[in-house]
């Protein structure tokens, strides 16, 4: 599957084995052939991920996945491929059938404590054979929550689970932190300075500065767009002034230089990561970078993919940066999409996040999570902008924070 996390909206795996009927539930959830179904087992063999509405509980991004008890050298990739969608969902469901409830399962039924995923069990095609007293107790046992009784061919078998989909999966999976709304009152004015150059997409905006414009709009503030060169016309001419400035990190030196140092400044990214990121570890690790040594390898994170320019942010920007800021030779490596990382993420002196708008929360925090497992430092694109280019406290203080010792 080439997961690009393009939606952020909730993430739903169904996993189970082979013809325990997953995609056929996905069916009369949905109340449509949203999958192909077939009696040979193994029919769907790579994790497929479809965009829907369940009625009942709204939009979701549903992945159908292969068997987990595939056999063989492809049928071991395909368990692999299965496993991967673990990191970028914020729900699973684990699909039994005929009172099958083994290792499997078990193994499966780890993956999501290690990850700390909610997930729900439920017994299919009920209408041929019920859920045994002894497998009803084991995976009671060893979920800590009773098995549903479902049947992709009775509807009536669905409002259940549908209604514990609603009750058990994340809220924060549904409501999104506001990017700004906690920093603005009703009537302020937000100045955005986002910059028109060979990055920005022809006749629109990115996203995170749409996300921005229409968040300050929710919660009633007063958006003013400009160029970096517009922002002095700007201080001249237009009263009240802003409250806070927004800017494209590229430009945050120019943006500091101009903005009155009695007016709060952020950037885009450094919303994104406090709305969608791990805000705390990154305001911990980002310091590291004056302790980067001779030959460190340094790991990008970009977590789109995009026609790369000649003077790409990830690629080119941040890496001349870090490495004019250090005055050390390191190495860089880039990984896009949710690509897997090539090399064991302990090679890695530091990491580098992107903003993650084309991403959910949950699948910054799994990418992340090994890095901060292993005690490697983490930061994000606009924060370790800021702090090369000796801003990093002022791009702090919207939050109340001034540096890494204020937020932990």
């Amino acid at each position: 599957m080439n997961s690009k996390g393009r939606d952020n909206k909730p993430h739903i795996g169904i996993f189970g084995r082979r013809n325990n009927g997953k995609s056929s539930l996905i069916n009369a959830l949905t109340g449509q052939e949203t999958a192909i179904v077939s009696d040979l087992a193994g029919t769907t063999t790579d994790p497929v991920k479809k965009s829907i509405e369940i009625p009942g509980a709204g939009p979701v991004v549903m992945i159908d996945t292969a068997g987990i008890d595939d056999t063989g050298d492809l049928g071991r990739k395909r368990i692999e491929k299965s496993l991967d969608v673990l990191k970028i969902i914020d729900f699973a469901i684990l699909v039994v059938a005929h009172n099958q409830f083994g290792e499997p399962e078990l193994n499966l039924i780890s993956e999501f404590q290690k990850l700390d995923l909610p997930f729900i069990v439920v017994h299919n095609k009920s209408d041929e054979e019920k859920l045994s007293p002894a497998i009803a107790e084991a995976i009671r046992v060893n979920t800590g929550s009773t098995a549903l009784e479902v049947s992709a061919r009775q509807a009536d078998t669905m409002r259940p689970l549908v209604q514990r989909i609603q009750t058990d999966m994340p809220e924060n999976a549904y409501r999104k932190q506001t990017l700004i709304g906690d920093l603005i009152s009703y009537g302020d004015v937000v100045l955005l300075i986002t910059p028109i150059d060979i990055e920005a997409p022809e006749g629109r905006m990115i996203l995170p500065q749409v996300q921005v414009i229409r968040d300050v709009l929710d919660h009633d503030g007063i958006a003013v767009v400009c160029k970096e060169r517009e922002v002095d016309a700007f201080f001249k001419k237009m009263n009240p002034k802003p409250v806070l400035v927004v800017t494209d990190s590229q430009v945050f030196p120019k943006a500091d230089a101009a903005i009155p140092k009695n007016i709060l400044l952020t950037s885009f990214s450094i919303l994104l990561a406090r709305q969608k990121g791990d805000f705390a570890h990154y305001a911990e690790g980002t310091p590291h970078i004056s302790k980067l040594r001779e030959g460190d390898r340094i790991l990008i994170l970009e977590s789109c993919t995009h026609h790369v320019s000649c003077d790409d942010i990830g690629r080119v920007k941040i890496p001349r940066w870090i490495s004019g800021f250090t005055g050390k030779n390191l190495e860089f490596e880039v990984v896009a999409g949710l690509n897997r990382v090539p090399r064991p993420i302990t090679d890695y002196a530091m990491v580098i996040q992107c903003g993650g708008c084309m991403i959910t929360r949950r699948q910054i925090i799994n990418r992340l999570k090994p890095a901060i497992d292993a005690g490697i430092p983490v930061s994000n694109y606009g924060m370790t902008i800021a702090y090369v280019h000796g801003i990093y406290n002022r791009a702090m203080e919207p939050f109340g924070l001034r540096g890494k010792e204020d937020y932990l």
